[in-house]
């Protein structure tokens, strides 16, 4: 039977002014999918060292499934420093654990028992994690539900990734900073945002599009349809996590038979309260889901 909800990619430390917390938006993305009566689970590579001791410690903390080969480079550091809105910038360090994650038997086995699967961008930067995503994404079910969470960080995409991701998925998640440079890298036509986001769903044969525009709300573009709701005004711990708590959220309701805008409505609700606690992983109140 498919029964894992995977975040296949990146497993880091975020390196935050008050500490180090875990990050790594497949680690949040599958924590808050599980947070909605599902199994989740993280699927990386860490290092064989203190770090990677203490990956395994956080998230058996909360209560996630991981998947984590051991690998002979170091486990994933961020530096993260927040502006004077609790908006993050990452310095990314490259050459290590979850650039290289190995594609194993157990790895496919665990393919094979997915009912969603979400990946990025960020966690292909690197040929060895780029062709374990790629046969991942091959081994799933049929009906396996596979959602690209953009995640355009320093340098490390192109087009070509972009592209074939693209193609791989039913749902793509984009923010709209991230649009405005696909709209150049692809040549998308159209001025709107809507037509835009039209364009690559119809070019890429898309279920639905996920549109995030910060404080200006948020929108779902979808076959006979489209959602669009406000952000809501809350006090700003920081934004860490926000957005991989949203699709986590959306995904999770989806997959428990919500519609689309019903699930929409949910994911803008878990993202809104993630904001006010401070990490990425908070316990998401029973009245919000």
């Amino acid at each position: 039977m498919d029964k894992y909800v995977i975040g296949i990619g990146e497993a880091l430390w975020d390196m935050l002014p008050e500490g180090k917390k875990l990050g790594g938006a497949p680690a949040n993305f599958a924590y808050h999918a599980s947070q909605f009566g599902l199994e989740g689970m993280a699927v990386s590579a860490i290092g064989q060292d203190a770090l990677g001791e203490e990956i395994v410690e956080a998230l058996e903390e909360h209560r996630l499934p991981y998947h984590l080969d051991r690998v002979e480079y170091p486990t994933g550091t961020v530096q993260v420093t927040l502006d004077a809105q609790g908006v993050p910038k990452y310095e990314i360090k490259t050459g290590v654990a979850w650039d290289n994650i190995p594609y194993t038997k157990e790895l496919a086995d665990i393919a094979a028992s997915t009912k969603a699967v979400c990946f990025g961008s960020l966690a292909q930067r690197n040929a060895v994690s780029r062709e374990s995503i790629g046969l991942f994404l091959e081994a799933v079910p049929k009906d396996c539900l596979k959602v690209f969470d953009i995640n355009l960080r320093q340098d490390f995409f192109n087009r070509e990734v972009l592209e074939e991701s693209f193609r791989r998925c039913d749902i793509l998640k984009i923010n709209d900073e991230e649009l405005v440079v696909i709209a150049r890298m692809f040549e998308l036509p159209g001025l709107a945002l809507e037509e835009k986001c039209r364009h690559l769903i119809k070019t890429y044969g898309l279920k639905m599009l996920i549109l995030t525009c910060g404080v200006n709300g948020s929108y779902v573009f979808y076959e006979g349809g489209m959602s669009f709701l406000d952000t809501p005004k809350v006090t700003v711990a920081d934004t860490v996590g926000a957005g991989d708590s949203f699709t986590g959220a959306f995904v999770g309701s989806l997959l428990n038979g919500k519609t689309v805008p019903e699930a929409h409505k949910t994911a803008v609700k878990v993202s809104a309260y993630v904001c006010t606690q401070s990490g990425a992983m908070p316990v998401i109140p029973d009245n919000l889901k």
